[in-house]
């Protein structure tokens, strides 16, 4: 284990005072070797201009060699920096899989590499990312558009189409641009929610999670019906502070994700409490067994069972925006799955001051 770090100011203070030890007894020894020479000549003045003109001339080398030795030594300990702009300058949206990995000591330099380094690495996967949820949106997106010209070319170039016919061609294009809808929606709510993870929310009140929750059973009851879920609440006071729309959306995208996942006949369960300083929600469903290992997954954009774009309904944001609502309400969430199928998310949430 080493006593001293070889930091960079401990190695530049030990190379200038080497070089400032140089110089001064580079100076001794000229001045040793002047006065020497001067101490022959045969009058006080000759010997007055030998040491002034010599010594000049000595002092200007001396000082020459120390301001060349001083650039050579700076050029030396600057080397990364420079090794660090010529990477900086050479980055594009299309390298950022650069790196400096610099080598040496662990000095400051060291540290300053290491640090852009991870930089990089965290810039990286943001652009890749970035890139692959455009590539998703737009693929969401092409789907109810391709539908919606299909069916109108299809149909408006048979020359036979009935009313009946035309009344088929507009629920399909309705029904297609329902789903563009809101999947618009669902993005403008991302960006949204992603502008304010480093800010405030916009609306901060009092909000009654167990409250929402029949409200949001009526919009998916008729859903409900249709695939025979069973539903069962078991709501107590749950308070907490925050916009009250965005968790309206949240508990809403729980309750839709649990039953469009869900299997026919399947079970439903919603739970709201509360302790002293946090209000939860507990959403657990029935379904398919889902490997605790693609549990994570589920709420990255456009993933779906842990499978990217492979729902019938639905883009894959909804857990997405759930964990962006949650994060801007500076609360959790875990998620568990179950080994006899389905899921369970617990949401906790502050509650009001």
């Amino acid at each position: 284990m080493r006593l001293v770090r070889p930091t960079l100011r401990f190695r530049m203070a030990l190379l200038y005072g080497a070089l400032v030890l140089l110089v001064g007894i580079a100076m001794l020894v000229v001045a040793g070797l002047l006065l020497n020479a001067a101490l022959d000549r045969p009058t006080h003045s000759d010997a007055l201009n030998y040491l002034v003109t010599w010594g000049l001339i000595y002092f200007a080398i001396i000082v020459l060699a120390a301001a060349v030795a001083g650039y050579l030594l700076a050029k030396q300990a600057l080397r990364p920096i420079a090794a660090l702009t010529r990477t900086a300058q050479s980055l594009s949206t299309d390298n950022l899989n650069q790196r400096i990995e610099l080598e040496g000591p662990a000095d400051e330099l060291r540290e300053l590499a290491d640090t852009f380094d991870e930089m990089l690495g965290r810039l990286n996967a943001a652009f890749d990312s970035q890139k692959m949820f455009v590539a998703n949106a737009s693929h969401e997106l092409r789907t109810p558009l391709s539908v919606i010209r299909t069916e109108l070319e299809v149909t408006l170039s048979d020359p036979d189409a009935d009313v009946t016919e035309l009344r088929r061609m507009g629920d399909v294009v309705a029904g297609a641009t329902d789903r563009a809808q809101r999947l618009v929606t669902s993005l403008l709510t991302l960006a949204r929610l992603q502008a304010v993870q480093t800010g405030a929310l916009e609306v901060r009140e009092e909000v009654e999670l167990s409250a929402i929750v029949p409200h949001v059973l009526d919009a998916v009851a008729g859903e409900a019906e249709a695939k025979g879920i069973t539903v069962e609440t078991e709501l107590e006071t749950s308070t907490t502070i925050g916009d009250p729309g965005l968790l309206e959306r949240l508990i809403g995208n729980m309750v839709e994700n649990a039953i469009r996942h869900n299997t026919p006949d399947g079970w439903l369960r919603i739970t709201t409490r509360q302790t002293n300083d946090r209000a939860w929600l507990h959403v657990s469903n029935g379904g398919a067994v889902i490997p605790q290992s693609d549990v994570d997954a589920l709420f990255q954009p456009f993933r779906r069972g842990g499978r990217s774009r492979t729902a019938t309904r639905g883009a894959g944001l909804g857990l997405a925006i759930v964990r962006l609502i949650v994060e801007a309400h500076r609360g959790k969430v875990q998620a568990v799955a179950p080994p006899f199928g389905g899921l369970a998310i617990r949401i906790e949430l502050p509650r009001p001051a």
